[in-house]
């Protein structure tokens, strides 16, 4: 019988075992297999499967099918057509017994349903080579167990019955912990220098951030300073307050958001701090990306009111003095008019003289 996450481990990572040379980039680099499977009742289960190099999604599982979906034209080519059909037929055999055990243990342990059940497994490459593997089951949303890649066994990340049932029943599984132990200190490792040799050109990908700062105020007596950077990639990014050229410190006038998704693949984040109005120092937002190499983005606050001013105030200047032309331009053409008026009034009395 084989166990649930080691098996899924074992499969998944079989995806990307393939044969190449180490693509040379430079950083850290994460490579997570992810499943999620609901169990609404012992008949209907729905299964989610996921593979992921950094943020870039490799392939996905197909719920209805149970087939491989490549998310990235580089991932597909790495094995012939025969080797992805053969992978592919052994995810369907590893589902249905994946899901025949959580079955069979939910009703012997007398679990309620409908529950869900997650698997997280993978590997962290630093630039010297060496690597960090990790794997994790999480039940309904809470950790349940991790995989000590050390000593190699099964721990608790809740202490209860059903956890400790399910600790005993992988830790029992001696063969599938030993496969485990070569994944995490070989196979990981190759498929991820694989990997950065296809997916160079997508890693590599660089977007500038875009940076804005505004003011906001909740009240009379406090200005809320807000730094929007956007539409950057990759994901790491440093955005700093500076006060009279000296940083910020961390505390309750500042709130940095954590980083979200945009729609085309970018991120962004909100920076705000919390001042006193008219306070009397300066304030820049400084941003700091892989985009930018060694140079920082520095966006002042207090510039742009002094412009907003200057500019309206010009604006008001430059509108009354096309209104004053305007009445002088008028008043002459009254003027010419009343002139011509007199004029013939005159003409004309003098001709009945």
């Amino acid at each position: 019988m084989q166990s649930p996450c080691c098996c899924l481990l074992s499969l998944l990572l079989h995806l990307f075992l393939l044969s190449g040379t180490w693509a040379n980039l430079e950083g850290t680099f994460t490579i997570r297999l992810l499943q999620t499977t609901t169990f609404q009742n012992t008949s209907f289960v729905d299964m989610e499967g996921l593979g992921l190099l950094e943020d870039i999604e490799l392939g996905s599982l197909d719920k209805h099918t149970w087939s491989i979906h490549f998310c990235q034209p580089w991932v597909h080519p790495a094995l012939p057509r025969a080797d992805w059909d053969t992978i592919e037929n052994l995810i369907k055999i590893y589902l249905q017994q994946f899901n025949h055990l959580i079955n069979e243990g939910a009703v012997q342990r007398e679990v309620p349903y409908p529950f869900v059940v997650q698997c997280t497994a993978g590997c962290v490459l630093y630039p010297n080579r060496t690597s960090q593997a990790f794997g994790y089951v999480g039940y309904n949303g809470q950790d349940f167990l991790s995989f000590d890649t050390k000593n190699i066994t099964w721990t608790l990340s809740q202490d209860t019955e059903l956890s400790r049932y399910v600790q005993s029943f992988l830790q029992n599984y001696t063969a599938f912990t030993e496969l485990l132990e070569i994944l995490f200190n070989d196979t990981c490792v190759d498929d991820m220098e694989v990997l950065l040799h296809y997916g160079r050109a997508a890693l590599e990908r660089q977007e500038l951030p875009l940076a804005t700062v505004f003011a906001r105020t909740p009240s009379l007596d406090q200005l809320l300073l807000v730094c929007h950077v956007t539409g950057f990639y990759p994901r790491p990014i440093s955005v700093a307050w500076l006060r009279d050229g000296q940083e910020v410190p961390p505390g309750p006038a500042l709130n940095t958001s954590t980083i979200l998704p945009n729609a085309d693949l970018t991120y962004q984040l909100r920076s705000v701090l919390a001042v006193a109005p008219r306070d009397g120092h300066s304030y820049v937002c400084r941003v700091r990306h892989r985009s930018l190499g060694t140079r920082s983005l520095l966006i002042p606050w207090g510039n742009s009111e002094v412009v907003l001013i200057t500019g309206l105030m010009a604006g008001l200047l430059a509108a009354m003095a096309v209104a004053a032309m305007l009445v002088l331009w008028v008043w002459r053409q009254r003027k010419h008019q009343q002139m011509e008026e007199s004029e013939s009034r005159n003409s004309i009395l003098s001709k009945e003289a």
